[in-house]
């Protein structure tokens, strides 16, 4: 191939770069034209106490899906004065993925947890957003018989699908506010 071409694909590679060079905006920056930023929006996402009985290992859980969203959402600081209200519901699983054929105690599992969620306008009390997300995690049993190893695996399985539901709502909250839909 001769130079001529090459220079010629690219400075059409060039000129269609620029063509598209203003598209892009940071989705985390100010705005100039005085419209609040994606941050001030996530801030106003009011994030009520999931529905789970009390002192149920759910409720545990929708306070640590909560606890985690929050801090996705606002960071260190709280919240604003609440423009959306973040509905969430969830249901666990957990299976046994290997056992062990001597003592009959699974050696490995899974957890898992579906989530969905709901978000809605306090001004018009109407549904703009809605999905559902999951989380799979699994887990060894560190010594078939050792209670508390096995329950300390588990709980730190649920905080892990907690931490990864709460990660996938604060993305698709945040491309919501991006984008507008």
């Amino acid at each position: 191939m001769s130079s001529a071409k090459i220079a010629a694909r690219l400075l059409v590679i060039a000129a269609l770069g620029a063509l598209t060079a203003g598209c892009f905006q940071p989705m985390y920056a100010a705005h100039t034209d005085g419209t609040p930023a994606l941050r001030e929006k996530l801030m106003g996402v009011d994030l009520p106490p999931v529905d789970k009985p009390t002192g149920s290992r759910e409720a545990r859980l929708g306070v640590e899906i909560r606890n985690a969203l929050a801090f996705k959402l606002y960071g260190a600081a709280t919240g604003m004065p609440p423009t959306h209200k973040l509905v969430i519901r969830f249901t666990t699983t957990r299976n046994s993925l290997i056992i062990d054929p001597a003592t009959a105690l699974p050696s490995i599992e899974n957890y898992g947890i579906d989530a969905q969620y709901n978000l809605i306008e306090i001004v018009s009390n109407k549904s703009v957003m809605t999905g559902s997300t999951f989380s799979r995690v699994s887990y060894d049993i560190p010594g078939q018989l050792q209670r508390f190893a096995r329950q300390r695996a588990f709980r730190d399985a649920e905080d892990r699908a907690c931490a990864e539901i709460a990660e996938n709502i604060q993305t698709r909250l945040a491309s919501f506010f991006t984008v507008g839909s």
